[in-house]
Parts: structure tokens; sequence; C-alpha cells
């Protein structure tokens, strides 16, 4: 068969990195965000997060080939902040609301687990 192999849809290559940036020279406060070994779970996410940016003009993701494990975002904001600043905050906003959803998880857990009798 000419998949390739299954860990490579995982683990990143030594000395790639796991984010890289490309300013756009077109159109200004717009950059490219290449995500490897990420897929439409975590584009769809971040670009709905990037959404809720008021300075945010363009949120938008795409897989350039199936067989390519990564996802490119594009980021265009307003002069009041910059795509890298976009993404940051996006990412800082996703991470603390992922962890709030853990939190509130594993209290209900807890709570539900100690109710049941075995």
């Amino acid at each position: 068969m000419n998949a390739p192999d299954r860990y490579e849809r995982f683990v990143v290559p030594e000395g790639t990195k796991k984010v890289s940036y490309e300013r756009d020279t077109k159109i200004i406060n717009a950059a490219s965000f290449t995500i490897e070994r990420e897929d439409h779970t975590v584009g769809n996410v971040l670009r709905m997060q990037l959404h809720r940016d008021p300075n945010v003009l363009f949120a938008g993701y795409k897989l350039p080939h199936p067989l390519q494990y990564k996802i490119i975002a594009r980021i265009h904001t307003t002069s009041q902040s910059s795509p890298m600043q976009a993404y940051n905050q996006a990412i800082n906003d996703l991470d603390k609301e992922l962890n709030y959803l853990k939190e509130q998880f594993e209290a209900e857990v807890k709570k539900h687990s100690t109710t049941m009798e075995y």
C-alpha cells in the first residue's frame, strides 16, 4: 500500500516546528500559520475561536492534501491587532476553556461515582 506509516500522522519529524508563521506580503495584517500533525478538529475549533475576536476580519483554514498531516490557518486582523496576537489569544482562550471543561467533567464524574453502588 502507498499510504504513509500510521505514526507519521502524530509524530512531528525532528527539526520541524509544530507551528510555523508566514506573513502575507500582499495584505496588511494577514498571515498564515502552518500547524503540523493536526486536522479538521483543531482547525475548526481555532477558526471559531478566532471569529469571536472583534479584531479578526478573516479566519479560515485548509488541509492542503489528505496525506499531508497539517493544516494552514489564515488570519487577517484590523490595525489594532496582529495575526500573531490574535492567534496567541485564541490559543490561550481555548486552553482556559478546555481546562474549565475538564474540571467540570472531573467534578461530575467524582460526584456520580460516590453516589453509585456496586
